[in-house]
């Protein structure tokens, strides 16, 4: 798996919604930059806002990113 910044991923929206920079995958649930979500909204049980500014763990599969963890 790779390393990469939370900020390279996701971005922050005027609303302060994040939305991902690609298609991304979390625990099997897919979603891609047409997604925008709000602290407490979960995807795959992960609630992204609680990983905001850490570093990702993933790996690029048929053109999706597969988000496998966090560096705390």
């Amino acid at each position: 798996m790779d390393r990469y910044k939370f900020t390279d991923i996701f971005q922050e929206n005027l609303d302060g919604s994040l939305s991902p920079k690609v298609r991304i995958s979390i625990n099997g649930m897919e979603f891609g930059p047409e997604v925008s979500f709000n602290r407490g909204v979960s995807f795959g049980g992960v609630n992204l806002y609680q990983y905001k500014n850490l570093d990702i763990a993933a790996e690029t599969q048929e053109g999706i990113l597969i988000i496998g963890g966090f560096f705390k």
